[in-house]
């Protein structure tokens, strides 16, 4: 699975080898579905604080389709483990719809 990390804030940049292995593992059972993860942490207030630190994780499945799940925390890790685990729930639910025989009229 790649994994490509973009930040907005040196702070956040840091945490680079954190994102990219917390998005290998929370995928490692799908990474036949989703080849490629984008993972972008950006600050909307800056340095003032508050629940302010967006996390955006953008994966392309093989299918062609994109998914892109947005959390925002007060911490950058907070809102990093939201997001991959509101990815991990979307791509599970799109999988069990692809699935599921058609409902009889």
């Amino acid at each position: 699975m790649q994994v490509l990390f973009e930040a907005r804030d040196p702070e956040s940049a840091s945490l680079r080898d954190l994102a990219v292995r917390r998005a290998r593992f929370v995928m490692r059972r799908l990474a036949w579905k989703v080849p490629r993860a984008r993972i972008c942490l950006s600050d909307d207030n800056g340095p003032r604080g508050g629940v302010d630190k967006r996390c955006q994780v953008a994966l392309n499945t093989n299918d062609g389709e994109a998914l892109v799940v947005t959390t925002v925390a007060r911490d950058w890790r907070t809102a990093l483990d939201a997001a991959l685990a509101r990815a991990l729930r979307a791509v599970v639910r799109r999988l069990r719809r692809s699935q599921q025989l058609p409902r009889p009229a």
